[in-house]
């Protein structure tokens, strides 16, 4: 443990099937005049009740489905443009991740004088007046429970976090009965992402003992039922237990955060708008392989969480580690090279210096990672 373990978490969380049917009775506690809902065109008719609960309370709703893919500044600064002059007391995030960090963002700069700028990096965020509650209808991100939201700078197509326990939610409800309708492919991708973000605070440089019981119980869950998921979107159970794996690893960003996967998936992202999911299962068996000889018997842990067998050593244990996280992502269905995304070879050196410019999270990588070292695994991920 080499630095202090600071944790914050939402002020209630409702966790269980169905629960989203109590969600608007927890609007009404508090007594809100306006309230504006970021979400998606998909999920309105499951929404609907919620909505006229609400308006039936005499309480103005406002909806908002702007965010369809992962944000940028321009987006943001669209949005807040339409919601200042409604000025809600209270906001309210149903989707995935994208719309989650948005809720998340719009709460914070809500009478609010900092620029978005401002807020950028670590810990600036000035404060927060306006109720956040936030609803996560995939099992990935973890952002209901996190304290960062991140959004593309369009000056530069660069992926850039604000970091805050500010950003952390009031109120938190998970619904996996949400996630029913979610299609198998981007069921993989935002199950393979919960995954990373167990792992990659379970290995990481600044790993606690406190966060690895989530990160260790997350990485379990999610290897144990993500496959199930995918193929059979209506099996609940898989689906709930997948959905704890996400929460689980939303509780790890923000006193441990992510490492190198995160940071050398950023470029898939900005560069050829590959969900943010699918870039961590791309890179993350090649990034665990360059890893481990820094912390091969934390490797080996992870392997158990995953299910695998011991070996004869913590090396052989490691590696079986490695071979099962390709084994899921097959399984999943997620390809499983760069080139088969069709990301063009002569483009890793200039992914390569985008990457290391994510130094929030290279930092709390297990092994430093340099420039050649970037493209080494770029290329044996291509």
């Amino acid at each position: 443990m080499t630095q202090e373990l600071k944790i914050h978490f939402p002020g209630k969380l409702v966790f269980g099937k169905g629960s989203i049917g109590n969600l608007a009775d927890e609007i009404l506690l508090l007594f809100p005049r306006k309230v504006l809902l970021v979400t998606i065109n998909p999920l309105l008719a499951k929404l609907q009740p919620l909505i006229n609960k609400l308006e039936a309370s005499s309480i103005v709703v406002q909806i908002d489905t702007s965010i369809v893919q992962e944000p940028t500044f321009a987006d943001f600064t669209t949005l807040m443009q339409a919601i200042t002059p409604f000025n809600p007391d209270v906001v309210v995030g149903i989707g995935g991740g994208s719309v989650l960090d948005v809720a998340k963002l719009v709460a914070a700069q809500l009478e609010n004088d900092q620029t978005l700028t401002d807020m950028l990096g670590i810990g600036n965020l000035s404060g927060r007046r306006k109720k956040l509650i936030c609803v996560p209808a995939t099992s990935g991100t973890g952002s209901e429970a996190s304290p960062n939201a991140i959004l593309v700078d369009d000056s530069d197509n660069q992926k850039k976090g604000i970091i805050s326990p500010f950003l952390v939610p009031d109120i938190v409800y998970v619904d996996p009965l949400l996630t029913l309708s979610v299609p198998p492919s981007i069921t993989a991708a935002t199950g393979i992402d919960a995954l990373t973000h167990c792992l990659e605070a379970y290995t990481n440089k600044f790993a606690q003992p406190f966060i690895d019981m989530y990160a260790f119980e997350g990485m379990r869950l999610i290897a144990s039922n993500i496959v199930q998921a995918v193929r059979n979107g209506a099996d609940e159970e898989a689906r709930t237990q997948v959905a704890m794996g996400s929460l689980l690893g939303g509780f790890c960003l923000g006193p441990v955060n992510t490492a190198g996967v995160h940071a050398l998936s950023y470029p898939l992202g900005s560069m050829f708008h590959l969900a943010h999911g699918l870039s961590n299962a791309l890179l993350l068996p090649y990034v665990m392989e360059f890893n481990m000889p820094a912390s091969v018997c934390r490797y080996a842990q992870v392997a158990t969480a995953l299910g695998c067998e011991r070996g004869a050593d913590c090396a052989e244990t490691a590696a079986r580690g490695v071979q099962k996280i390709r084994e899921l992502v097959q399984k999943c269905g997620i390809p499983a090279r760069l080139r088969d995304v069709n990301i063009p070879k002569d483009a890793i050196p200039h992914m390569a210096d985008d990457a290391l410019k994510i130094t929030r999270l290279l930092k709390n990588n297990p092994r430093e990672i340099t420039r050649d070292d970037a493209i080494a695994i770029y290329t044996a991920a291509y």
